[in-house]
């Protein structure tokens, strides 16, 4: 049985909201009020039209396969709340949205999906890429020697700013950063200018930055020295080095075909970008993969999965160096409920497994861990939170960036005090809580 007429839980389709104001904006348009014309097909289509301030009413289009949207509205966030709202309309099976063939879409409905899927089968068919010519090798080298002496550059100035003492760093402020920052970026050395970037917001990040900011300049000392003796260093460890200066790298191997659960979903930005993360687990394969995908600053990236929804698709992996980042390639049917769920470790397991990670790739900032059965609480001296076993017997901190936010609030309301398995990302500044799920419950919330 396919599962493409599966219809999602409301929480799945609000999971989709790239922020808080899309999703309470989308939730106002769940009601069958301002839509006309809606219908889906089993095909995995949801069309309607939905009444705006305008005289023309918005049409909206998912393809819920991708899932992938199109409106006529002029926002810039994908999904919009017009999409956001006919998903939560079309989530209910006694609703309006009539299931149907796909021969009742409009035809403005039927252009888009045409288009989509004329697109997808231009991609499978288009021939693989050429091979390297004589000036793609040359421009490689010269890129080399760029990164190299950037590198050396950015080497100099951590030692002066640590013969300097951290609080200079302070001291020169935004102008410094970015300055330094910039110089990286003319190296053609991103994954430096990043870090960078990083390092110069430190200083003002609260109590205790002096340490973070020793901690963080001596990683990225190690990072640049690393650079100069790259040649000496063994294979898995030279590509590592790589792919933390930010040298192009490509996915690379045969895709693995499973069913992949949707364990979380968030997005970070800055004044340049806005990079959405999501973490899949396989169903058969057991593996985990890290999907990236970037918008323009102020706009959401358009890949959005549903987080707690399962889809069989094709993955291929970067090479090491890029955590555990896979590419999307085909995908097939639609997102469905999951089968399974994958089992909770303890607190000596994730250490072990971060362990291990650092030990692949020193530069990692943590890896993903499903941990559990735990229980939310204080910590004793009352400053801060930790995730603990229910016996008491071990304990992990969460991430004080976690424990500020609302998703920490979602995950004690989840528990209640009872146990709870949770997925996140296990680091050397705690563990930071995406998703969780209570033992006999189907249901993942995103907390993220």
């Amino acid at each position: 049985m396919t599962q493409q007429g599966v219809r999602w839980a409301a929480e799945q389709v609000l999971a989709l909201a790239p922020d808080a104001a899309s999703r309470k904006a989308g939730s106002r348009l769940g009601a069958s009020g301002p839509w006309s014309e809606a219908g889906c097909s089993n095909e995995g289509a949801v069309w309607g039209l939905c009444k705006g301030s305008g005289s023309k009413p918005y049409r909206t289009v998912v393809d819920t396969t991708g899932p992938a949207y199109q409106c006529s509205c002029p926002s810039r966030k994908f999904p919009c709340k017009h999409a956001l709202g006919l998903l939560l309309l079309w989530s209910d099976p006694e609703g309006p949205v009539a299931a149907g063939d796909g021969a009742g879409a409009p035809d403005w409905a039927r252009t888009w999906l045409a288009g989509r899927a004329e697109r997808t089968a231009r991609k499978k068919a288009a021939p693989a890429a050429p091979a390297g010519s004589e000036a793609a090798r040359r421009r490689a080298e010269q890129r080399a020697e760029r990164v190299s002496a950037g590198a050396s550059e950015l080497e100099q100035r951590l030692e002066d700013l640590l013969r300097g003492g951290l609080a200079s760093a302070e001291q020169a402020g935004y102008s410094l950063r970015e300055e330094t920052a910039a110089r990286m970026v003319d190296a053609q050395a991103p994954g430096l200018a990043a870090r960078v970037r990083e390092l110069g917001a430190i200083p003002g990040s609260g109590p205790g930055w002096p340490v973070r900011l020793l901690e963080e300049s001596a990683l990225l000392y190690l990072l640049v020295r690393a650079r100069g003796r790259q040649a000496e260093l063994p294979e898995p460890l030279s590509s590592v080095v790589g792919a933390r200066l930010g040298l192009p790298v490509h996915a690379e191997g045969p895709p693995l075909r499973d069913t992949w659960l949707v364990l979380a979903q968030y997005d970070t930005a800055d004044a340049r970008l806005t990079t959405r993360r999501a973490w899949l687990h396989g169903a058969a394969s057991g593996r985990t993969a890290l999907l990236l995908s970037y918008g323009a600053a102020g706009r959401a990236p358009e890949l959005t999965l549903p987080v707690g929804l399962a889809m069989e698709a094709e993955l291929t992996w970067f090479p090491r160096g890029t955590g555990w980042r896979a590419e999307l390639g085909e995908r097939f049917g639609t997102p469905a409920v999951p089968s399974s769920r994958p089992t909770g470790v303890d607190v000596t397991e994730a250490l072990g497994r971060y362990g291990q990670a650092v030990r692949e790739d020193p530069w990692t900032p943590h890896c993903p861990v499903t941990l559990g059965p735990v229980i939310p609480a204080p910590l004793p001296d009352g400053r801060g939170w930790q995730l603990a076993a229910p016996d008491g017997s071990a304990a992990l901190p969460v991430s004080a960036s976690a424990a500020a936010g609302p998703g920490l609030w979602r995950l004690v309301a989840l528990s209640g005090g009872a146990p709870v398995t949770v997925f996140g990302e296990c680091g050397h500044r705690g563990f930071n809580p995406l998703s969780a799920w209570m033992e006999g419950d189907e249901s993942v919330v995103p907390l993220s």
